[in-house]
């Protein structure tokens, strides 16, 4: 597949992403009472040690991931969910994507599958005019967000990458992450900045985003463990869709849980992949 049908396809599934409205939902995990007594950070150690957080995973080498993505435009707030593994050696990762209810309460969609690559982004029932059995492949570098939106879910190895271009970060204290003892940090990451340090990979997406994006500066919370993983990453995106007339407000949070879960990601073979026309939802 050429680089202009992966721009297409791109293009129709940031369309998607805004038709149905994939974003946040800041999931509740943080345990209360969160205290910094005789345990304050200097700022800049923070901003050292959110600079290397994606290669503690790296070391980690893999992970059980749950996301959550949530849009708020025109008075309507949109949550999708989504739920898998992830290699981050390989930078590899598998996720099952559930699309938000329609106001009856049903599901007009299947769950999307959902396979990580460096560089691409690989989604089967994508619906409107794919064939049951085949793949839709996006060239994540095309993507004016870089994939941190488009999906519905943000790459877990490309959203700890983001925190590369911590340029400010400030330690907040102790507290818990679905019963795990964690340090959480506040701070602002450029993605300009996060691109230039980025794995090979992510280069390229974090680029786009950066350029695409109403603004290159990401707020985000992190909650790494003693081992200097992260457990908990909240990014705020300020996004242009191409449908509103103004930016919107997207935030995206990955949970990270179960170190050194089994993790096999068999990537489509070309054959699998579907090459035609993808009509909007």
């Amino acid at each position: 597949m050429d680089r202009r049908r992966h721009g297409r396809a791109g293009g129709a599934v940031v369309m998607a992403a805004a038709t149905t409205g994939f974003l946040i939902c800041a999931t509740g995990c943080t345990g209360r009472g969160e205290s910094s007594a005789g345990d304050a950070r200097p700022a800049g150690d923070a901003v050292r040690v959110l600079r290397g957080a994606a290669t503690t995973l790296v070391d980690a080498g893999t992970s059980r991931t749950t996301t959550s993505m949530e849009m708020a435009t025109g008075g309507t707030r949109v949550t999708i969910q989504g739920e898998g593994v992830y290699d981050y050696e390989k930078q590899l990762g598998r996720l099952k994507v559930l699309l938000p209810q329609d106001p009856a309460g049903a599901s007009p969609h299947r769950p999307i599958t959902e396979l990580l690559a460096p560089g691409a982004l690989f989604m089967k029932n994508r619906g409107a005019g794919v064939p049951a059995d085949k793949w839709v492949r996006v060239d994540t570098a095309t993507l004016s967000d870089g994939n941190l939106v488009t999906g519905g879910a943000t790459d877990p190895f490309a959203a700890a990458e983001v925190l590369r271009g911590t340029h400010e970060a400030t330690y907040v204290g102790r507290t818990r992450v679905a019963g795990t003892e964690v340090r959480h940090y506040r701070g602002t990451a450029d993605l300009a900045e996060a691109a230039k340090s980025a794995s090979p990979g992510n280069r390229g997406p974090l680029g786009a985003a950066a350029k695409g994006f109403a603004t290159a500066e990401v707020p985000f919370e992190a909650y790494l463990d003693d081992s200097g993983r992260i457990r908990k990453l909240l990014h705020r995106f300020s996004f242009v869709n191409g449908r509103q007339k103004g930016a919107v407000a997207v935030a995206s949070t990955t949970l990270l849980y179960d170190f050194g879960a089994a993790v096999h990601v068999r990537l489509p073979r070309p054959a699998d992949i579907y090459t035609g026309r993808i009509a909007e939802q």
